[in-house]
C-alpha cells in the first residue's frame, strides 16, 4: 500500500502526526535520541534501577546453578508477554507440557507461548554471532509467528500495508494509533537500527528509548509487542548488564497495563519522555528485586533438598533429579530416564526417595505415564509479582 501524505502535519518532541489524503493521521517518530530533561527525579530512578540490576548481576554470578534456573525465568517471561496479547496459558501449564504431561489448555495458546520461548532462546544464542539489528529482528519475528494465530502476518517480513491499533473490530478510521505508512517504514527502521549501536546513553535509558521507538514504528502486521519486549531482554544481554538473562519486564507491563500503554501514548501525543523513562526504570527496579528474590528462594530450596539427600549413599540419582527440577518443577519417569541416561527402575527408586522427602508429589492421578511436581518450587515461580501501586510510579 503506497499511502499518500497530506502536506499538513502536527508535531511534538517525539515526532509528527501527518494527515494522509485518505483522511487519517499517521505518526512519524523523530530519530532517536530525543532531548532528555535530566531532572533529579529521573536521575534517582536511573540510579536506583542501575543499583538493583547490579545487585542482581552480582547474585547471579554467585548462584551455583544459574543456567538451570534461567529456564523457568525465560518461560515466566514468555507467559506474561503472551498474556498481554490475550493468550491465557499459565506457567504451570507450559512447564507441565514441556515435561511431557497432558494439559487442558488449547494447543494454540501453548504454541504461542512456546514460540516466545524459542524466539528468546534463539536470540540469546544468536547474539554470539550477530548484533542487535534489523536482520535479527526479522529472524525473531519468524520464530515467534510461525504456525500460530497471526501467521497470515508474514512471519519474518516487515509489513507492506498500513496497520493500526484499535479495539477489536474497529476500522482504521476508529484507530487509537496509526504508525508510519509502509512507504516510509524503511526510513524509520534504518534510523532505529543506527541508534541501536549508539553507546552515548546509559544502557537502561537506551533500552527504554529503543522499546518505545520500535512500538511507535510497529514494523510488522502482528507480533510487534512481543518482539519489542524480547528486544529489551536481548539488549540487556548484549550490553553485559547481567551474566544470564534473569531480568524481564513483561510481568511488570502486564500488572500495570494501563500505565504501560499510557506511557507509550504519552510520548507520541505529548512528548512525555520523562514520564515514560521513569515508568520504565521503575519497572526495571521492581523486576530486578523480584528476580533476585525468586532466584534466592529457589536456590535455597534446592540446596535444602540436596542437603536432605547428601548423607544417603543410595540417593545419587535422586540428588541429580533435584538439579533437573531446578530447570522444570514437573517431571515424568520417562523424561527423567532420558535426561539422566539411567534405567527406568533406577529413576523410579529415585522418585520414591524424593516423594518420601516431601520434594515431589504425584499430580496426574494416572496409573501410567504419571507426572510429578515439586509444588513448593513451582509456587516460587508462579507467585504474582509484588509491585508498588500505580500512584507510586
Amino acid at each position: 500500500m503506497n499511502t499518500r501524505l497530506h502536506a499538513k502535519a502536527t508535531s511534538s518532541t517525539a515526532g509528527r502526526w501527518v494527515k494522509t489524503l485518505e483522511g487519517y493521521r499517521a505518526f512519524h517518530p523523530n530519530p532517536l535520541p530525543p532531548d532528555i530533561e535530566w531532572t533529579q527525579t529521573l536521575g534517582v530512578a536511573l540510579a536506583n534501577a542501575s543499583a538493583l540490576v547490579g545487585k542482581l548481576a552480582g547474585e547471579g554470578r554467585r548462584l551455583p546453578n544459574p543456567h538451570s534456573l534461567i529456564r523457568p525465568f525465560v518461560r515466566r517471561e514468555a507467559v506474561f508477554s503472551s498474556r498481554i496479547e490475550g493468550t491465557q496459558s499459565t506457567l504451570g501449564e507450559l512447564l507441565a507440557a514441556e515435561a511431557g504431561a497432558a494439559v487442558e489448555r488449547s494447543p494454540e495458546d501453548l504454541r504461542e507461548v512456546g514460540n516466545y520461548v524459542v524466539a528468546l532462546e534463539y536470540g540469546i544464542e544468536r547474539l554470539k554471532t550477530l548484533p542487535l539489528s534489523l536482520r535479527l529482528v526479522r529472524e525473531l519475528h519468524e520464530k515467534l509467528m510461525t504456525g500460530v494465530r497471526g501467521q497470515h502476518a508474514t512471519p519474518g517480513e516487515f509489513r507492506r500495508s498500513q496497520n493500526w491499533i484499535a479495539p477489536p473490530g474497529a476500522t482504521l478510521a476508529q484507530a487509537t494509533y496509526v504508525p508510519p505508512p509502509p512507504n516510509s517504514l524503511i526510513e524509520h527502521l534504518s534510523a532505529w537500527e543506527k541508534f541501536l549501536h549508539d553507546r552515548m546513553l546509559p544502557p537502561l535509558i537506551h533500552a527504554a528509548l529503543v522499546h518505545y521507538q520500535f512500538e511507535a514504528i510497529h514494523p510488522f502486521l502482528d507480533g510487534n509487542g512481543r518482539v519489542g519486549r524480547l528486544l529489551i531482554t536481548l539488549e540487556l544481554c548484549e550490553r553485559n548488564l547481567l551474566p544470564a538473562p534473569f531480568l524481564y519486564l513483561s510481568a511488570f507491563f502486564d500488572a500495570t497495563r494501563a500505565e504501560y500503554y499510557g506511557g507509550l501514548r504519552g510520548v507520541s501525543e505529548h512528548g512525555d519522555w520523562s514520564g515514560w523513562l521513569q515508568y520504565f526504570l521503575n519497572g526495571v527496579a521492581r523486576q530486578a528485586e523480584d528476580a533476585l528474590n525468586r532466584a534466592e528462594c529457589a536456590n535455597k530450596l534446592l540446596e535444602r533438598w540436596r542437603n536432605k539427600l547428601a548423607g544417603d549413599a543410595h540417593a545419587k540419582v535422586a540428588f541429580q533429579l533435584v538439579g533437573v527440577l531446578g530447570a522444570n518443577p514437573f517431571l515424568t519417569p520417562r523424561g527423567a530416564q532420558e535426561r539422566l541416561g539411567v534405567a527406568y527402575n533406577t529413576v523410579m527408586r529415585a522418585i520414591s526417595q524424593l516423594q518420601k522427602q516431601g520434594v515431589i508429589k504425584e499430580v496426574s492421578g494416572a496409573r501410567r505415564d504419571r507426572v510429578y511436581c515439586a509444588n513448593k518450587l513451582l509456587q516460587i515461580f508462579e507467585e504474582p509479582p509484588q509491585l508498588k501501586p500505580a500512584d507510586e510510579f
